[in-house]
């Protein structure tokens, strides 16, 4: 899945593939921008800001993409064959003299001029692995809305941009309560350590091929909670919880383990009351 880490690799892999580099080839196979060629054009850089990504080409161009569930680029050398899905499910490619960037499933492909990325990322808050980054800030964004569930706000890219389903399931188990506690209901300390300890898992799997949260490598190790339901916490050895948690826009799978961590839980796994001051 997607979160700030993987579009770091993404934005890695894309730069080194085409950053200096005139382009050849160039397809948006979406209506709006169908007709835009970029052939002729170098390639100056790729840039990561959160789940972003931003690809900026000579003459002002902006190439602005954003992977969510589904979405991928995928990089191959000439005469390479082309294996990130079917034919339909390509968005865009671009392609030089040496490597080709194809991109599947992106749900957001839009070319804007470079002096307007701040229209499309300037409402995000600071990058967990950008240069941005301010903790400071990031915790004054996560408790704006003291009422609002820990995860639903961690979601929020506007609080702190790169947390996803993964993340935000490792964090609340980390930092033992469940993701439907009221942010504002977390003691001091855990609230103010919560933006570092969400950079510190994040600059731990920037390089990493395969997320880790427990510090194990072994397979169905890696993670404590996400993905794991209904198989024993790692810690206590009770099953692991899963259900849907959202604003009503979107449901996304939650996990949590209802005996290390305390705090409301949706019906019927409805528990502790909220840890105190």
């Amino acid at each position: 899945m997607p979160e700030g880490d993987t579009v770091l690799q993404t934005a890695r892999r894309l730069h080194t593939a085409l950053a200096g580099q005139v382009l050849i080839r160039s397809d948006l196979r979406v209506p709006r921008f169908a007709t835009a060629d970029l052939t002729g054009r170098t390639v100056l850089d790729v840039t990561p800001r959160g789940k972003h990504l931003l690809t900026r080409i000579e003459g002002g161009l902006t190439l602005h993409s954003h992977l969510r569930m589904d979405g991928s680029w995928k990089v191959y050398a000439p005469g390479e064959r082309w294996t990130g899905g079917p034919g339909h499910q390509i968005r865009a490619v671009l392609g030089n003299a040496t490597r080709t960037a194809v991109g599947y499933r992106l749900p957001v492909l839009e070319l804007l001029r470079t002096a307007d990325e701040n229209k499309v990322v300037g409402h995000l808050g600071p990058d967990l692995l950008g240069p941005d980054w301010d903790a400071a800030t990031a915790l004054r964004n996560l408790l704006r809305d003291p009422a609002r569930p820990l995860g639903e706000t961690l979601l929020d890219q506007r609080s702190l941009a790169g947390i996803g389903n993964v993340y935000k399931s490792e964090l609340c188990f980390l930092l033992q309560v469940t993701p439907w506690l009221p942010v504002g209901d977390l003691p001091d300390d855990t609230a103010t350590r919560l933006p570092e300890l969400a950079k510190k898992l994040l600059e731990a799997n920037r390089d990493r091929p395969a997320r880790v949260t427990t510090g194990s490598d072994r397979p169905g190790q890696r993670l404590y909670v996400y993905g794991r339901a209904p198989r024993p916490c790692l810690r206590c050895r009770t099953p692991i919880r899963v259900a849907d948690q959202g604003d009503g826009s979107r449901e996304r799978p939650t996990y949590w383990c209802p005996s290390c961590q305390h705090g409301p839980a949706p019906r019927p796994y409805a528990k502790q009351a909220p840890p105190t001051r």
